[in-house]
């Protein structure tokens, strides 16, 4: 079974006539909900809030087949972000974080909530940020010691800390410590350059990434340009499928680590000896999968992630 650590929050999502829609989502949670989609057995951890949010949550999270276990509903409020879509549908960010449901509870309570059979811990986003690191911390730790495979996306959001170099240093440190405990990790080409990387060979920057031992996966999300996956063997990479119209990016980065994932979960190998032993033949066909989900994903509003027959169904199309 799969757990995913992190925040679940409203986007409030500008319209270009001025007006906001709430869409549920949160880096993790979309994540939970694509995994579970993808017919992967999924654990959120955090709690929700007993607001009319928390509820929604609740519903959606059900509706599509995660597994909540005894998480509690917090008094505290949803998790808000303000989402402004540029040129392209790529949203920018603000946050709403203080006192909410997502945030409250400790360590050791994240800890109960892990399934027993546990076979892969993911974070990554907000759960990152320096505030929240030391708990998601803890709980890595917790997993790691029960032999599960840690995934972590990094999915910097600048703006969630405060804008003096002191906050931002402090942030990217919590990332570069979350990605060196990771088996598999993910970068967006702008999380390359949030992370201070900024070398136009992302080969460079994946060969630095894998020379942790712990290491064994590397993703790169490059927009436009398509997608990337490294092993100390071999790299992939890949542009973006034709013919896809986007209505927005939202959720487009967890669709695509869940479809990643559930690809290498279904061909048995999420293991750390396994993944070390991908060939190219792998990377490209797990590649295929992982940006397909992503794909259908951004040709919807908000995010709506694919099943994996619908999936496949696309690919063969």
């Amino acid at each position: 079974m799969f757990a995913a650590l992190g925040e679940a929050l409203v986007d409030l999502i500008e319209h270009p006539d001025g007006r906001y829609e709430p869409c549920l989502g949160g880096s993790v949670c979309n994540f939970a909900r694509a995994m579970a989609r993808q017919g992967q057995r999924v654990r959120y951890l955090n709690p929700l809030s007993s607001d009319t949010f928390g509820q929604r949550f609740v519903a959606r999270l059900q509706s599509d087949g995660v597994d909540l276990g005894q998480v509690p509903r917090s008094a505290c409020p949803t998790s808000l972000a303000v989402v402004s879509l540029g040129p392209g549908g790529v949203p920018s960010y603000t946050f709403h974080r203080q006192h909410v449901a997502d945030r409250d509870g400790t360590a050791d309570e994240l800890i109960a909530r892990l399934p027993a059979a546990l076979r892969l811990i993911h974070t990554g986003g907000l759960a990152l940020a320096p505030g929240d690191w030391p708990k998601a911390h803890t709980v890595l730790l917790a997993a790691q010691l029960r032999g599960a495979v840690v995934s972590v996306d990094a999915n910097l959001r600048p703006v969630v800390v405060g804008p003096g170099a002191a906050d931002q240093a402090a942030y990217v440190n919590a990332v570069r410590q979350a990605l060196g405990m990771a088996q598999i990790v993910k970068l967006s080409d702008e999380d390359v350059r949030a992370m201070g990387w900024h070398s136009a060979d992302l080969s460079a920057v994946g060969a630095q990434l894998l020379s942790n031992p712990m290491t064994q996966l590397v993703a790169f999300t490059l927009g436009a340009d398509g997608a990337m996956l490294m092993t100390r063997q071999a790299c992939v990479q890949l542009p973006v499928p034709a013919a896809v119209a986007v209505v927005d990016t939202v959720g487009a980065g967890d669709c695509f680590q869940a479809g990643l994932l559930a690809w290498l979960a279904n061909e048995h190998h999420l293991t750390a000896d396994a993944l070390g032993q991908l060939t190219a033949s792998d990377l490209e066909a797990a590649l295929r999968h992982a940006m397909a989900t992503a794909a259908i994903n951004v040709q919807r509003k908000g995010c709506e992630p694919p099943g994996w027959d619908e999936t496949r169904a696309w690919l063969r199309a």
